[in-house]
């Protein structure tokens, strides 16, 4: 692979990571609360074997399970939108090689001219 190859994957997969983090912030930080809050609540019961009390260690943990949601959501919506940018990144570099001669064809006509 060329360098302009490995330039474009690359800003392909630097604008693919953008679009995730503005996608996590747009679209993805209400649910990241709302995974992250009602897990820990339900995992907590679930350890508690009922429903738990709104004790200061209960809310720690669920700011905590806030946090990790929030963590989670928004990694998985960066990598999501890498990826995705650089599967662009190849199809662009596809698309613009369509109209090019490769450089080995080139080679082989300059030297049979």
């Amino acid at each position: 692979m060329n360098e302009e190859r490995k330039k474009t994957m690359q800003v392909g997969t630097k604008i693919g990571a953008a679009l995730g983090v503005l996608g996590f912030l747009v679209f993805g930080t209400v649910p990241a609360f709302y995974f992250g809050s009602y897990g820990t609540v339900v995992l907590l019961s679930h350890l508690a074997g009922g429903p738990v009390e709104p004790t200061t260690i209960v809310r720690m943990l669920t700011v905590v399970g806030i946090m990790l949601g929030i963590f989670c959501v928004g990694a998985v919506s960066i990598v999501l939108g890498s990826v995705f940018g650089t599967a662009l990144g190849y199809v662009v570099d596809f698309v613009g090689s369509l109209g090019r001669a490769r450089p080995e064809e080139a080679e082989a006509k300059a030297k049979n001219s």
